[in-house]
């Protein structure tokens, strides 16, 4: 794990440690930035101003609780988080958590479906003045070696790059969907990594099987790649995908736990490629699809083909992410025209957002509910920014030490930087506040003061 390139941030409370295993080069980036000579500090905003010739950024250490990053080899494109056995709702330090994620290498063979753990992550906190006392610096070594970050890989070779991954639960099973470059959908049961990644005899055992990765079950109906794909939060197993030439199959598992029925028949009013699929997390036969044809649209697997509400023109461009709220009738888009836009379900016909926002200066790459509190949210851009925001925010005075923040709509919490071609991120779902995001340059896992 090594220490961050470059962070934004627009509030500040707490120190961040660098974690590091690892040799790397530290660029980092600087929040309050002094003017001219004995001028006021001022904020660094991405896309506001740009950076002036010979301005480095450096990052502001008192913003995050907690900040780790991390390299798997070929950059993960996908992941995503696997439930585990240690409770939710979890803040105490320190952390652990387990990820599946699949690569994008430079040649077919040398991709990886990866589970890993991590482990040992410590928090930013800062230590008491009684910690801090003059013998402490003699235990400095020690106290850093106890508290490195932790992280194994079980890696299984996979013939061609993992486009997209999603995993859930189904009973004993943890099971990972995979759409793959080679135009298949693919169901791998995770066990034998997870059993790796917990125990040094049998990584060892895992190790020298040296196989390759064997699916549980695969489709080769789409005839095409894809990329979008989601798992059921209210019937384990049942299974949603879409390709790139607009078509949408939904998968039924049958008894026993290692196979399904696809429907053949399509559903199929789209008209361009499907980017993105979400499940309805109150309602077991409906999902959510958004499509390169600018539309987002609501289907419902009791009357197929055609879906039951769309709003056809959503954004000006490829529709390329969506979330659906967990509590609140409400889903969330990102576009090529870099615009956030929260949907009303009980609106949707209008074809009209309750809320839009313009700030990344990108397309979106991923957008994500946080998994608890209702009004928050995450993206990223091709900007190479994340953005944390809540909806409950409401707009306030200014002060004039903020001026430059005057253009910031008031909902915006945080900005974060110092990943390259951020490409995915995802809340865990047990651990509160924290963010998980991968691009091409690696991981970064962190929790902001905002959240």
């Amino acid at each position: 794990m090594a220490a961050p390139e470059e962070n934004t941030l627009l509030r500040e409370d707490e120190e961040v440690e660098e974690m590091e295993a690892g040799d790397s080069d530290e660029d980092e980036m600087e929040e309050e930035g002094q003017g001219e000579e004995g001028g006021e500090s001022k904020v660094y905003v991405p896309g506001v101003q740009p950076l002036q010739p010979g301005e480095e950024l450096e990052m502001d250490r008192s913003a995050y609780r907690m900040y780790h990053e991390c390299q798997t080899g070929a950059p993960c494109l996908s992941f995503d988080v696997i439930h585990d056995a240690d409770g939710e709702g979890r803040e105490k330090f320190p952390l652990s958590m387990l990820l599946c994620a699949g690569t994008q290498a430079d040649t077919a063979l040398s991709n990886r479906l990866i589970v890993m753990r991590m482990h040992n992550l410590h928090g930013t906190e800062k230590e008491t003045e009684e910690e801090e006392s003059s013998d402490e610096s003699d235990d400095d070594e020690d106290d850093e070696e106890e508290k490195k970050p932790q992280m194994e890989l079980a890696m299984l070779p996979h013939y061609g790059g993992i486009n997209r991954v999603r995993v859930t639960q189904n009973g004993e099973q943890s099971l990972a969907a995979v759409w793959c470059e080679k135009g298949q959908v693919e169901i791998f049961d995770l066990r034998p990594q997870l059993e790796a990644v917990h125990s040094s005899t049998a990584m060892a055992a895992f190790i020298k099987q040296h196989k390759e990765a064997t699916p549980l079950f695969s489709f080769s109906g789409h005839m095409t790649e894809g990329f979008a794909i989601d798992w059921s939060p209210k019937v384990p197993g049942r299974l949603v995908s879409g390709d790139c030439k607009k078509n949408i199959h939904v998968w039924e598992p049958r008894e026993g736990g290692t196979s399904w029925q696809i429907d053949q028949r399509p559903f199929s009013s789209h008209t361009k490629s499907v980017e993105d699929l979400q499940w309805s997390p109150t309602e077991a036969t409906v999902f959510a699809s958004c499509s390169v044809d600018q539309s987002i649209r609501i289907w419902d697997i009791r009357a197929p083909p055609k879906s039951m509400l769309s709003a056809n023109e959503a954004h000006s461009s490829d529709v390329n992410v969506i979330s659906w709220n967990r509590n609140e009738p409400f889903l969330l888009s990102g576009g090529d025209d870099g615009l956030l836009k929260v949907w009303d379900l009980r609106q949707f016909q209008s074809g009209r957002p309750v809320a839009s926002f313009k700030q990344h200066s990108a397309p979106i790459t991923s957008v994500e509910w946080s998994p608890i509190d209702s009004s928050v949210f995450a993206a990223s851009g091709a900007d190479d920014v994340i953005s944390q925001w809540d909806l409950s925010v409401e707009s306030c005075d200014m002060s004039e030490q903020a001026e430059s923040l005057k253009k910031l709509p008031p909902q915006l919490l945080f900005l974060h930087q110092g990943q390259t071609e951020i490409k995915e991120l995802h809340w865990h779902p047990q651990i509160n506040g924290t963010l998980i995001s991968t691009a091409l340059s690696g991981f970064n896992v962190f929790r902001t003061i905002s959240v």
